[in-house]
C-alpha cells in the first residue's frame, strides 16, 4: 500500500542522469551518476545514500519526473540509515504527531492551510486575505508531513498523510490555498508519487498573492528596491510555481537581482542539513549564499519559508541585507506595514 511510483526503465535509459550530475553537494560525472542510481534502484549500497544532503533538488533536476529523491529516501529507511541522530528524529516524529489539538476557522469550500506553523496564521490577515483569512486550518492534523523526507522516514509519511487528506476532505474543503511550499508540494508531488488521492484542489499561495495583488493594483506603491530571493528546499517539489516569485516582486516594484545561486542553482538555507549532522556542508552553503546576496547588491533578502527566515534572518542582517517574508513585503507595498 502506498508504494512509490518509480519507473526503473526511465532511469535506466535516461540520457543525462541530471538528478545526480546537477547535484550541488555530490561531485559525479554522467557515467558514475547512472551507475550509482542503478545501484540504488537494485537496493545495493551507494555513496549517494551516505552523502545526500536532503535538499530535494534532484526532484526538480530529473528530466523524467521520476522521483529520485523519494527513492533515495526509501532506500535509506530500508537500510536503517538515519540521516540525523535518533533523538532528533524521534523528537520531530513526536512533535508533529496528531493529538486532536488543532484550530480551524470559519471553514468554507475555499480555505487556507497554515500547516503546523502559527506564524502563517498571523501572516494571513489584512487586505491581502480579505474574504479568505477567516477560513483556515492549522495544526498537526493538517501537517503536510514533508519534513520527514529529511529524516529518511517515508513510513511516517505513508502512515499520516492519508489521514491529513481525509481530515481536509471531511471539512468540505474544495480548494486549499497552501501557505507553505511544503504543503503544496505534499499535495501535488508527494501524495501522488505514493498513490494517494488528493480530494481537493491545492493552490500555491504565491499564485494567490499574484492574483490578489492584481485586484489591489491601484493601491500598490512601488517599493523601488533590489531583492534577493531565498528559495527553500520545498519549492523543488513545485518548480512550476517559481515564476510567481519574480511576477509578484515585479508587481510591487521590487527588482529580483541576478545572482549565481538562484533558480535551479539555488542553495537552501542549510539548517536542516545542519540538523542531519552535516555541519561543514551547512556552513559552506550558507557562506556561499550570503556572499552571493551581498555581491548582487541586494538590499533585501525575501523569504518564502518561515523556517528559512528563522535560520538566516540574523545572518543576512549582519551582512547589511534586510530580511523579510514575501507576504510582509507585499503588505508594505499596499501600505499595511
Amino acid at each position: 500500500m502506498h508504494a512509490l511510483k518509480f519507473d526503473e526503465n526511465l532511469c535506466a535509459t535516461c540520457p543525462t542522469s541530471d538528478c545526480l550530475v546537477k547535484c550541488q553537494y555530490i561531485d559525479v560525472d554522467r557515467d558514475a551518476a547512472h551507475d550509482e542510481m542503478m545501484k540504488i534502484i537494485k537496493g545495493e549500497d551507494s555513496f549517494v545514500l551516505h552523502d545526500c544532503a536532503t535538499c530535494y533538488a534532484c526532484e526538480e533536476y530529473c528530466p523524467q519526473g521520476n522521483h529520485p529523491f523519494y527513492l533515495i529516501t526509501e532506500r535509506r529507511e530500508e537500510k536503517g540509515m538515519l540521516t540525523a541522530s535518533r533523538s532528533i528524529t524521534n523528537q520531530w516524529i513526536n512533535m508533529c504527531e496528531p493529538q486532536g489539538k488543532y484550530r480551524v476557522g470559519e471553514v468554507k469550500e475555499k480555505a487556507l492551510s497554515c500547516c503546523f506553523i502559527g506564524e502563517l496564521r498571523q501572516a494571513a490577515r489584512g487586505k491581502l486575505f480579505d474574504g479568505i483569512g477567516s477560513s483556515y486550518v492549522l495544526g498537526a492534523e493538517f501537517f503536510c508531513e514533508v519534513v520527514y523526507l529529511h529524516f529518511a522516514k517515508t513510513s511516517i509519511i505513508k502512515e499520516r498523510l492519508p489521514k491529513v487528506l481525509e481530515n481536509i476532505k471531511q471539512l468540505g474543503i474544495k480548494e486549499l490555498i497552501c501557505m507553505h511550499d511544503e504543503c503544496y508540494g505534499s499535495f501535488t508531488s508527494l501524495a501522488p508519487a505514493f498513490g494517494m488521492e488528493v480530494p481537493f484542489k491545492p493552490i500555491h499561495y504565491l499564485e494567490y498573492l499574484y492574483d490578489r495583488l492584481q485586484e489591489l493594483k491601484s493601491e500598490i506603491k512601488p517599493l523601488n528596491i533590489k531583492a534577493a530571493y531565498q528559495r527553500p528546499c520545498s519549492s523543488r517539489l513545485c518548480p512550476d510555481k517559481y515564476h510567481f516569485v519574480g511576477e509578484v516582486l515585479d508587481l510591487i516594484g521590487a527588482e529580483l537581482v541576478e545572482r549565481e545561486y538562484q533558480g535551479e542553482n539555488a542553495l537552501c538555507c542549510g539548517e536542516l542539513i545542519r540538523m542531519i549532522d552535516q555541519y561543514g556542508v551547512a556552513n559552506d552553503i550558507q557562506k556561499k549564499n550570503l556572499d552571493d546576496m551581498v555581491k548582487s547588491g541586494a538590499e533585501y533578502c525575501v523569504f518564502n519559508c518561515p523556517y528559512c527566515q528563522m535560520a538566516l534572518s540574523e545572518k543576512v542582517s549582519k551582512r547589511g541585507v534586510k530580511p523579510i517574508h514575501i507576504i510582509d513585503l507585499c503588505k508594505v507595498a499596499i501600505g499595511e506595514k
